[in-house]
Parts: C-alpha cells; structure tokens; sequence
C-alpha cells in the first residue's frame, strides 16, 4: 500500500497533529501514513464537520491557526457575525476559510464520495502528499455521560467548555461500522514498520478508533511494534480535559494509567522526563518504556520527539515484541473490521 518501510499514526487534535508535523518533517511522504480520529465530527447547520481531520489538514499544510492550535491561520468571522445578528446559534466557531471545507465536505458526500476520498482531495488541495485516512467511512459519534445527561461531544467539549462530570463515554454507531479498509490493509502489509499512537486524549481521540469491530484485533496481531507517547506531564493534561475526565472515571492521573490503558496490544511507550517514576512500573508491566522530552513548544521539539518514537520503533524490531506470540502467521482479511 505504502511502499517499503512506512509507519502508522493515529491521531486525534491538536497534540496528535503536532506530533504528526514532526513525523512528516523527518519521513518521506511515502513513510507516512495518519490516521484520524472522526468520532467528534457533526452535523451543524446542514453540514458535515471534521474538526480533528481539518485541523491535522491545516497543521500539515502550514495553515493552522497558531494561538489555538485549531482552525485555519488569517480567518475572518463575516459569517459568524452575520449569524449572530440574526439570532442563530454561535457556540460553535465557523471561520469563513474554515467554511468552505464543511461546505465542500458536504457537497461531496451528498454526490456518494467516501470521507476517505473526500479527506484525500482536500489534503491534496493544500499540497499534503501523505495519506491521511479517516479511521471510518461510516458515522461514529462520541458521546458524553454526564451528571447532566447525555450529550454529544462537540455540546460536551465546546458548548459546555467541558464543565459537566463524565460518567461515561460513548461511541454511537461504532459497533456497525467498520474500519477505513486502507487502515486495515496497512496494518496487514508486511512493509509495515510501526505504529504510533500519538499524544492525544485516549478516549476522545484514540478509543474512537478502537471501539471500532475488530480494530484491536488488528493491534493485538500487528507484527510490527507499537508505541504510544503519553498526553500527560506530571498528572497533568498537556491540553484538555483528559485528567479531569480521569478522575471523574475514577482512573489514577498518572502515566502509567496511559500504558496499562493501551497494554493490550502496546510495546513501548514514551514519557516525559518529569514521570521518569514511572518508567519501571512500565518495564515491569512488559512494555519497553523511553523517558524524554514530549513536550512540543517548538518545531524542534516536534522533530525530535518524532525521532525519539522512529528510534524505539527500530530499536524494538529488533527484539521479541511483548504480543509476539499471540501474532497470526496469516494477514486478516477486511472482514476482521
């Protein structure tokens, strides 16, 4: 699918996408594939929008916004201010740049293109050459249990600013749908080299995906190593409401909470220089684990934290992998999804 030698990165928002740009940086187009979370996508004023697909889009393009991380850089707000002044709902920010995607998007998908084709064309538009993959074609949408009741992500995440205790998070349609079928067929293909899970919040952005039918079969029987970068430094989200979603779940603010999260089908794991207590429970656990720097202020950052996951990846093909004896000798089939 990818050529020889590639790796594999699924990726939510902002710090997914910041990782991601490191990793374009210093692989070859062909070396890369992403994989992005839809889970918070919705529908708002009759459009389709994908927030964490557009902002991996901007990020890579060299058009994202760098005061928020999200949205498109020089947008303007004529839109937006017109849609106030007629009373309607402006909880939910649309840039007029921003705009013309969603209404793109949409337009496509009502002529029968998949979001996978749709995410190609309009990474192309902003001269991506990697393959970013939407990790479904179909609907799966995040959903919040709160004190308050259910809602959906973007009420939760946005309108809300995150406010409400969780109770539980949800993942509607994701036991119908199936994974993006170029997702499975990279993770079948023997020039795999390794997947990254990159620092994104694991049950907003990554455990979408997962949820997904037969995607963690997919992981568990992976032949190649599997890491994961920690989103959290010293108990703390490095951004959004992961550790007040943890301790509403009653789940330790830790990083090793991140690993044993993942431990199923994880072989190494990157942590920031500040959890190195954690590195030998880690260890213990089986999971390789690689203390360093993960936090990215800076495009250096970036680049070397993406080396830092490239050299663990390569240092651990060399070795047993933790789910080696659980791996099939035979590639699974699009019906594993």
């Amino acid at each position: 699918m990818a050529g020889r030698g590639f790796y594999l990165a699924i990726t939510g928002g902002i710090g997914g996408a910041k990782l991601a740009l490191g990793l374009s940086r210093i692989l070859s187009p062909e070396a890369l594939v992403l994989v992005v979370n839809t889970g918070d996508d919705f529908e708002h004023y009759g459009l389709h929008i994908s927030p964490d697909v557009d902002t991996l889009i901007y990020t890579l393009g060299g058009q994202c916004n760098q005061d928020t991380g999200w949205g498109r850089s020089e947008e303007s707000w004529t839109f937006m201010s017109a849609l106030e002044a007629l009373g309607g709902e402006t909880w939910f920010q649309l840039g007029d740049k921003d705009l013309a995607m969603h209404v793109l998007r949409t337009n496509l998908l009502q002529d029968g293109l998949s979001l996978g084709e749709i995410t190609s064309k309009l990474a192309g538009s902003f001269g991506i050459q990697n393959s970013i993959l939407p990790m479904t074609n179909d609907f799966v949408q995040t959903k919040v249990n709160t004190v308050d009741g259910l809602l959906s992500f973007q009420h939760y995440f946005v309108r809300e600013r995150c406010k409400p205790v969780v109770r539980e998070i949800l993942y509607d349609g994701a036991s119908i749908a199936a994974p993006n079928p170029d997702i499975v067929s990279a993770l079948n293909d023997e020039n795999l080299s390794g997947v990254i899970l990159c620092p994104s919040n694991p049950f907003l952005s990554i455990d979408p995906f997962l949820s997904i039918g037969g995607v963690r079969d997919c992981l568990r029987n992976c032949r190649a190593p599997i890491i994961a970068v920690s989103p959290l430094v010293s108990g703390k989200a490095i951004k959004g409401p992961l550790a007040k979603i943890m301790s509403e779940l009653s789940i330790p603010v830790k990083a090793n909470s991140i690993a044993k999260h993942y431990s199923e089908f994880l072989d190494g794991f990157v942590l920031d220089n500040e959890d190195r207590e954690w590195e030998q429970t880690i260890t213990e656990s089986g999971i390789n684990a690689l203390v360093t720097n993960i936090v990215m202020r800076t495009m250096e950052d970036r680049e070397q934290l993406a080396r830092d996951c490239i050299e663990l990846i390569d240092r651990l093909a060399e070795k047993p992998l933790k789910k080696g004896g659980a791996k099939n000798d035979k590639p699974m089939g699009s019906d594993s999804g």
